[in-house]
C-alpha cells in the first residue's frame, strides 16, 4: 500500500466540493431521532448539499434538536407515529416523487430496508440493491470503494454481477472516471478449492463479454496484490488493475465487512456508505460515522443523483 500519509479527509473533501456544484437534492430521512441522524443531515443541508425532509414523532425529533442545539426552521417535518411506520411514510414519499434521496435515521437498517425492499409498496427495480462503502484512506491516494459489506451476505454469481456494476456505476457518476476493479479472493490464483476464484475469474470474463460495463477488472486478486505495487510485481502479475485497484469487491459480506472496519480502527480511514440498486440512492450511516463520513455520504448521492438527473432529461 502507497505508505505515504495524505491529508485526512482530502478525498471526501473533493467530493463534497464537488456535491456543492450541483443543485441540492431533496432527501427524505427517516426517523432521525437523535443528535447524529439530525446533525448529519442539517450539516449537509447548511453546506447547501441536501434538502432535508424529516419524517418520524414529531416531539422525538424536536425534542431531540433541542437537547443538542439544533435548529429545524428550514427542515420540512412529516409526522410519523413510530420507526417502522416512518420508514414506511419515507419510502412512500419517494414513490410519489416527493424526494431524490432516501437517509436512514436512528431506525434500525433492516427496518429501513424491509420498506425498501417490500414487493409491492418499495423500491426495487431489476437490479440487486447493494451496499458501497466509500473508504478516505490516509494512507491510500485512491478513493477505495468497497463492495458489498452491508446487505449481500453470501451472494451467487448473478448477484456479484450487479454489485459490481452497481459500484462501477455510482464511481462514474461521482466524477472519478473509469474504475480499476478488483475481485478480491485469498489468492490470485483460479482454483476449484475456492470458490470465489472462480466467481473471480467468471466476473472478468463476463465483463470481457460486455455483461459488466465501464470497468476494468481483474481477479482473483488477494487484497496485497490488489493495492500494492511491489506486491503484485513480486507475484508476477501484470494489469491494469493489480496494485491501483479503486474498487474491491469481496467475496462475500463476512470479508467485506471486516476489511473496512480493519480499515476505519487500524489505518484511521473514515467509510461513507450508500446503498444502490433501488429507485434512488439510500444514504445508510452509522452511529459511529464521523461528521465528515456522513457529509461524504451525503455528497456521494447528492452526485449520483445529479447523474441520473441528466441521464433522464437526456433520454427524455
Amino acid at each position: 500500500m502507497d505508505a505515504v500519509p495524505h491529508r485526512r479527509h482530502e478525498k471526501y473533501e473533493r467530493l463534497i466540493d464537488r456535491a456543492k456544484a450541483v443543485p441540492a437534492a431533496v432527501t427524505i430521512i427517516a426517523y432521525p431521532c437523535d443528535e447524529s441522524s439530525l446533525k448529519g443531515a442539517l450539516e449537509a443541508a447548511d453546506e447547501g448539499i441536501i434538502k432535508p425532509v424529516l419524517v418520524g414523532p414529531l416531539e422525538k425529533i424536536r425534542s431531540a434538536a433541542k437537547a443538542c442545539g439544533l435548529d429545524l426552521k428550514n427542515a420540512e417535518c412529516v409526522d410519523a407515529e413510530h420507526s417502522e411506520d416512518a420508514a414506511r411514510k419515507a419510502v412512500a414519499m419517494i414513490r410519489e416523487g416527493r424526494g431524490e434521496l432516501l437517509m436512514k435515521g436512528s431506525l434500525h437498517t433492516d427496518e429501513l430496508m424491509r420498506a425498501v425492499a417490500a414487493s409491492a409498496t418499495g423500491l426495487r427495480m431489476g437490479r440487486r440493491i447493494s451496499h458501497v462503502f466509500i473508504m478516505d484512506v490516509p494512507t491510500y491516494k485512491e478513493t477505495i470503494f468497497i463492495t458489498d459489506a452491508a446487505i449481500n451476505i453470501f451472494p451467487d454469481l448473478d448477484a456479484k454481477r450487479d454489485i459490481v456494476q452497481n459500484a462501477i456505476d455510482l464511481f462514474t457518476a461521482v466524477g472519478l472516471g473509469t474504475p480499476r476493479v478488483a475481485i478480491l479472493s485469498a489468492v490470485e490464483t483460479v482454483t476449484s478449492k475456492i470458490p470465489s476464484t472462480i466467481e473471480a475469474a467468471a466476473l472478468c470474463k463476463m465483463a470481457e463479454r460486455g455483461q459488466i460495463n465501464n470497468g476494468i477488472l481483474d481477479g482473483p486478486l488477494a487484497f496485497d496484490n490488489a493495492i500494492d505495487p511491489e506486491a503484485a510485481r513480486i507475484k508476477g502479475i501484470k494489469s491494469e488493475v493489480a496494485g491501483r485497484a479503486q474498487i474491491l469487491v469481496v467475496p462475500d459480506l463476512e470479508a467485506g465487512n471486516m476489511l473496512a472496519k480493519n480499515l476505519s480502527f487500524m489505518a484511521q480511514a473514515d467509510a461513507a456508505g450508500i446503498v444502490l440498486g433501488a429507485h434512488v440512492p439510500i444514504i445508510l450511516t452509522s452511529r459511529a460515522d464521523s461528521v465528515r463520513a456522513r457529509m461524504a455520504s451525503c455528497a456521494v448521492a447528492v452526485l449520483y443523483a445529479h447523474a441520473l438527473r441528466q441521464s433522464a432529461n437526456v433520454t427524455g
